[in-house]
């Protein structure tokens, strides 16, 4: 069957429309600013076009939305990157637009979907995928299923504590992953070494350059990171580990080496998944989005 992948972002909307293991259509448009009406009526008018273009019939509707959601209900409960979008009931307002039906999933499961069954993980009964970028967040597949748990908050890896009474971090805990380890943490963490704002990545390339701070700082995050990790191999033991996102793929096979070293040694006795980096990039979401469409029929 075919199905269009929705990927709803903080600055872009990416719609794909998967046959078999084909994207045979793809777009993306930009995300409005001005409230979430506007959001929903641009997602509207683009998955029109996608239908109408889309070089095979379309049978169902998946959209890959960030924040906690509330996936039976089909609402968006508060995307943090898009002003004013909270309580939006996406899946209503496109089924009724489109009359077809519509399915909602968290964007970072919907990733780990693709990543399973299209990408780094194909093969495997069970994976998780952690995607490292300007937050951190995490999906858990069990017998090629998402794996929600009993609230739909399953798999947010990025709020396990790994360092207690470290800096509070946007869910209003302190020494989350997120807080530690992130894109956003890094930037903060090398601006204060620095004495001067520096992104991060900039941290990166001075990390490649052999720079002792930025060495301390990228070490730091895939040591946090390999810990994590070695929490949700005890608790889930996956079959494999896909880590994907700007710096978790960005910084390369250096940077994975120091993540499974650390997953290694919280693991000790513990028999170990194999780590690997992801494949389908930023394709993932959209891919992703079309599959949760397709496994929900």
């Amino acid at each position: 069957m075919a199905t269009l992948g929705i990927d709803l972002g903080g600055t872009k909307i990416a719609l794909g429309v998967l046959e078999g293991e084909e994207l045979v259509y793809s777009a993306r448009v930009a995300t409005p600013s001005d409230g979430s009406e506007a959001v929903l009526q641009v997602m509207v008018a683009a998955a029109r076009e996608a239908l109408a273009e889309s070089p095979v019939a379309v049978e169902a509707v998946g959209v890959g939305s960030p924040g906690p959601i509330d996936y039976r209900a089909g609402v968006v409960t508060y995307a943090p990157n898009i002003p004013d979008f909270a309580d939006v009931p996406v899946v209503g307002r496109l089924r009724r637009a489109l009359e077809l039906p519509v399915f909602l999933e968290n964007d970072a499961n919907a990733a780990a979907l693709a990543e399973h069954h299209l990408g780094a993980a194909r093969g495997a009964e069970s994976s998780f995928f952690v995607t490292v970028s300007t937050g951190i967040g995490g999906g858990a597949i069990i017998g090629g299923r998402v794996w929600r748990g009993a609230h739909g908050q399953g798999g947010e890896i990025g709020h396990l504590t790994v360092l207690p009474g470290g800096p509070v971090c946007g869910c209003g805990n302190r020494g989350c992953l997120e807080a530690v380890a992130s894109g956003r943490a890094l930037a903060r963490d090398a601006s204060y070494a620095y004495a001067r704002e520096v992104s991060t990545p900039q941290l990166f390339d001075l990390w490649r350059q052999g720079d002792g701070k930025a060495r301390e700082l990228v070490s730091g995050s895939a040591r946090y990171l390999g810990q994590a990790l070695a929490d949700v191999q005890k608790l889930l033991d996956p079959e494999v580990i896909v880590v994907g996102g700007g710096v978790g793929v960005g910084g390369g096979e250096e940077y994975l080496s120091l993540v499974r070293q650390a997953y290694a040694d919280h693991l000790q006795v513990w028999r170990r998944a194999e780590i690997r980096a992801a494949r389908l990039l930023e394709r993932a979401g959209v891919i992703g989005a079309a599959l949760v469409a397709r496994f929900a029929n």
